[in-house]
């Protein structure tokens, strides 16, 4: 990417720091690249560096959400344009790669060569969640690296897959097909771009699926491994179209949680015959691993 027109935009506000994973969360869905400073006067300057001018009708809705669910007021924000210069190359700059488990996750701006070993994911900072640097996303990374040590899918499905670091992770570590499914479609063509880069195009296929409603998402089903990162509530409230589409003796991988907010996600899966098997906390957040009874019936649609 080049320089934007005007060279690109900053959203600037300042939130409480309890209040800031919440934030965290929604800002990624922006895209571009967030940088968090250490606290001023009891609050946690954010700024976003984006490549288009955000609208600001779209940002106060994001932000409404956001403090309603953190328990806070709305907080001001500013938008204002950058200087003329290269921000994309410029932020990527401060976006060194990252380990999580087998996984090697580096930008394009990256030239040292990938560790031995490692299995190398590119993905850039772009207007779809998932970078692998957030601590939901990089828990699910280390659930799954640890997994392909004792087992193999024939199935999978990556369920809100944003960029789809997730449906990548999968379709490299297994030599399967792998449905992708998100309701955004900017995600989708994301999603379709990056595994194209990682070589793994043939292998990931990305459904348009508002949850788990999508003909073609079911007609794929069951799965025997599900992953879905996206936010607690999402994952309560969907939780009998998890069980309807994950095979008997799957296994779900779940995050996007706080550790606090775990209960709320596990009560309507229990119901449902999942059982815990393994949490992944990371800190404020919290990564879950569930598997499916062998001896359940697949629920009727």
């Amino acid at each position: 990417m080049g320089k934007a027109n005007g060279s690109g935009w900053t959203l600037a506000l300042a939130v409480p720091p309890p209040a800031l994973p919440f934030f965290e969360v929604a800002l990624e869905t922006l895209g571009g690249a967030l940088v968090i400073d250490g606290p001023e006067a009891g609050m946690v300057p954010i700024t976003v560096y984006l490549a288009a001018r955000p609208k600001k009708p779209d940002v106060t809705t994001l932000l409404t959400s956001a403090a309603a669910a953190a328990g806070v007021d709305l907080p001001d924000f500013r938008i204002e344009a950058l200087p003329d210069v290269d921000w994309v190359a410029e932020s990527q700059k401060a976006l060194p790669p990252i380990r999580a488990g087998r996984f090697y996750i580096y930008g394009s701006h990256v030239s040292e060569v990938t560790p031995a070993a490692s299995i190398p994911i590119l993905i850039d900072a772009n207007a779809a969640f998932g970078t692998g640097r957030h601590e939901s996303t990089r828990g699910c990374l280390l659930v799954l690296s640890e997994m392909a040590k004792r087992r193999r899918f024939k199935r999978p499905l990556d369920l809100g897959c944003g960029s789809g670091v997730l449906a990548i992770a999968m379709a490299k570590l297994w030599p399967v097909s792998v449905v992708a499914a998100d309701n955004d479609r900017t995600a989708l063509a994301v999603a379709r771009t990056n595994a194209r880069l990682n070589g793994v195009a043939a292998r990931v296929r990305p459904v348009a699926s508002d949850g788990y409603r999508s003909a073609v998402l079911a007609q794929s089903g069951p799965y025997d491994l599900i992953v879905a990162n996206i936010l607690a509530e999402p994952l309560a409230t969907m939780a009998t179209g998890l069980a309807r589409n994950l095979a008997p003796g799957g296994l779900a991988v779940l995050s996007g949680l706080l550790a606090r907010q775990e209960r709320l996600v596990l009560v309507p899966h229990r119901l449902h015959g999942l059982r815990l098997v393994a949490r992944l906390p990371i800190g404020e957040w919290s990564t879950l691993l569930l598997e499916r009874s062998r001896k359940a019936r697949r629920l009727p649609s």
